[in-house]
């Protein structure tokens, strides 16, 4: 609210307030949104690797030690599978503030932006006079805007996940949450068609934003460099990961011996019926 106060005091039209409030607010979180894309890049870095202990690894009964391998490999080369997740979780807080603060923001009432006649409610320039299923008696631009390129961002964000660990199964599951992600902005479209245009705006041209810096990363970011990054810090701490390693070696040997005496207890059991 502060910033949104300093930003309008200058009297500029509120469109350009949202559009700069939007570019300070991309900018705070930058950094959490380069460690959440080198951290999927360093995954992508390591897919050679992934893909032989999938192909050490075929069968099922083996999944357990593949994950393990896996986990080791992570660890030897300073890559977190989850070291994506709480960047963006952290920029949460100001998406829902946003959310709230942009509808209920009486500046904008009776405020006009390029076809938008009233930032506060929806903009009607497409436009008919019988309410149809879903979408009603008009098509909000700015909401239309929100969700193609919201489509292009997820086409984006899929193109640079990271790749885990996959079966069939797995794989399966991917492309149905992929199918899902796609479907979702074309939601988006039913259900904020009818909200204020300042906040499909702000949405717009937030998850612009969003494409513009994840092209420029991608530019930017030279996968082969990571890679060898990656391989000196595993060269530097071979000793420290020598040792979890062993001390993982252990532990699955614990595990077995573990297992080898429950099968034991359990033959017992059934000399005992006999």
């Amino acid at each position: 609210m502060y910033l949104f106060d300093i930003l309008s005091s200058t009297g500029l039209n509120m469109g350009i307030v949202l559009l700069l409030l939007t570019l300070i607010v991309k900018l705070c979180v930058y950094p959490f949104t380069k460690k959440s894309f080198i951290s999927s890049a360093k995954m992508r870095a390591l897919k050679p690797y992934i893909d032989e202990l999938n192909a050490k690894y075929p069968k099922q009964e083996d999944a357990l030690k593949k994950q393990q391998e896996t986990m080791a490999l992570y660890q030897k080369y300073g890559a977190s599978p989850m070291g994506g997740c709480l960047p963006m979780l952290i920029q949460m807080p100001i998406f829902i503030a946003l959310f709230n603060f942009v509808p209920n923001a009486i500046e904008l009432r009776q405020e006009s932006f390029l076809w938008a006649n009233d930032l506060s409610a929806f903009d009607s320039l497409i436009s008919w006079n019988k309410d149809l299923w879903l979408i009603g008696d008009h098509i909000s631009i700015f909401c239309l805007l929100f969700s193609v390129t919201q489509i292009i961002n997820t086409y984006y964000t899929s193109k640079l996940q990271a790749p885990a660990v996959s079966t069939p199964e797995m794989e399966q599951q991917q492309k149905m949450m992929r199918w899902m992600m796609y479907f979702m902005p074309v939601m988006f479209f039913f259900i904020f068609n009818e909200y204020s245009s300042g906040l499909n705006y702000y949405y717009f041209i937030s998850t612009l934003f969003s494409i513009i810096i994840a092209l420029y990363l991608r530019k930017r970011v030279n996968e082969e460099e990571l890679l060898k990054k990656m391989e000196a810090y595993a060269e530097k701490n071979k000793d420290s990961v020598a040792k979890q390693s062993n001390m993982m070696a252990r532990l699955e040997a614990l595990q077995e011996q573990q297992k080898k005496m429950m099968e034991e207890r359990e033959r017992m059991r059934e000399n005992r019926k006999k």
